[in-house]
């Protein structure tokens, strides 16, 4: 039994089939509330999303099992409560987030949505749970993360997740790349990469996936667990295969999403190398996400990377002209990716922690 607060409740949230049912009004809300809380702590409406565009991303699939509830409190929602659950064979790992509108803070409610997720967490058979949490860089005391690379301030996240039993694993960067002006920087490093990159040739595509290329570009997304730095982060293994990637594109294609994948591909092989992706949704004039980005372990060395994201920036550049930045994250120990990302001109502008707790 969960120890409520006075005047709370943790409402279960039903996924409907369309954001214009009858029944949608609560997941209209959850997502006006949610944007809400994002510009509270990032302090700009970036990470905003229309209810219509978010909706796609809660169906259920085959892969990941997505709980919602809402946190309510005396009629009003001020919050939302996540816990997503993959469905890998053996899966150890639950994800979850609590995002509450700040006036509600030191209430009781995250511990109260804390001990829901831990809860459902454990009757689902996990013993592993993950978040992350942007902290906004602020004076005072610091926690450095155990990679040795960033720090985070020791805010009121960072407080939550130590007394909550969690450890700081990872921290993240999010930086941005202004695109005005851009394009001759842009090309000057692409002919750079390319001429590095003798033997691959780049090819590019709008999802969906072409059919010749979905079972390579699964073989690639399943080792971004694997290949990308995970500091202490203990992650599931992810199999993907051709229903997987079928699945995750219409989480983008039904939201009516504009997604653009780069690849390099080895002439003599065929094999695919390296693969950039890069999302916007239906309004083209704001800000692009830069999304999974993998250069394969074995094809390393060949500055790929850079070959993948200049020709994926100018190629978005031309289709998306009115796009004016893009946001991207990596892991701060993720030296060779940052690196190209300093290249072309991302500035660091915010950092998140990555947090992890192992159950008795």
């Amino acid at each position: 039994m969960i120890t409520l607060p006075a005047g709370l409740e943790l409402r279960p949230l039903r996924i409907p089939a369309s954001i214009d049912d009858a029944d949608a009004a609560d997941f209209r809300e959850m997502t006006r509330v949610r944007n809400i809380v994002y510009a509270e702590i990032a302090g700009h409406d970036d990470h905003a999303m229309p209810a219509d565009e978010l909706l796609p991303a809660y169906r259920p699939t085959a892969s990941q099992i997505r709980l919602l509830w809402l946190a309510v409190v005396d009629g009003e929602v001020v919050g939302r409560v996540g816990l997503d659950l993959p469905q890998e064979e053996g899966a150890r790992t639950a994800f979850w987030l609590i995002e509450l509108r700040r006036n509600v803070w030191g209430r009781g409610i995250g511990r109260a949505a804390h001990d829901l997720i831990e809860r459902t967490a454990r009757e689902h058979g996990r013993t592993v749970l993950q978040s992350w949490a942007e902290h906004p860089a602020v004076a005072g005391p610091q926690l450095d993360a155990p990679t040795g690379f960033g720090h985070i301030p020791l805010d009121h996240a960072a407080r939550f997740f130590l007394a909550s039993g969690y450890r700081l694993e990872q921290i993240v960067r999010q930086s941005y790349l202004d695109l005005t002006g851009a394009e001759p920087h842009l090309r000057r490093l692409l002919a750079e990469a390319e001429e590095a990159a003798a033997g691959y040739r780049v090819i590019q595509w709008i999802l969906p996936t072409p059919p010749e290329f979905v079972e390579a570009y699964a073989a690639m997304k399943s080792r971004m667990v694997t290949d990308a730095p995970s500091a202490g982060l203990d992650y599931d293994e992810e199999q993907w295969d051709a229903n997987r990637v079928l699945e995750w594109e219409r989480t983008y294609t039904d939201a009516e999403r504009h997604v653009l994948v780069t690849v390099a591909q080895h002439v003599d092989t065929g094999e695919l190398a390296a693969f950039n992706e890069l999302a916007i949704g239906k309004d083209r004039t704001t800000v692009t996400s830069q999304e999974d980005t993998l250069v394969v372990a074995a094809h390393r060395g060949h500055r790929l990377g850079m070959l993948v994201k200049c020709a994926g920036l100018l190629a978005w550049r031309e289709a998306v002209p009115e796009s004016p930045r893009v946001m991207t994250y990596n892991a701060e120990e993720n030296r060779p990716m940052l690196s190209i990302n300093e290249a072309i001109g991302f500035v660091p502008t915010s950092y998140e922690g990555a947090w992890q707790k192992t159950l008795a």
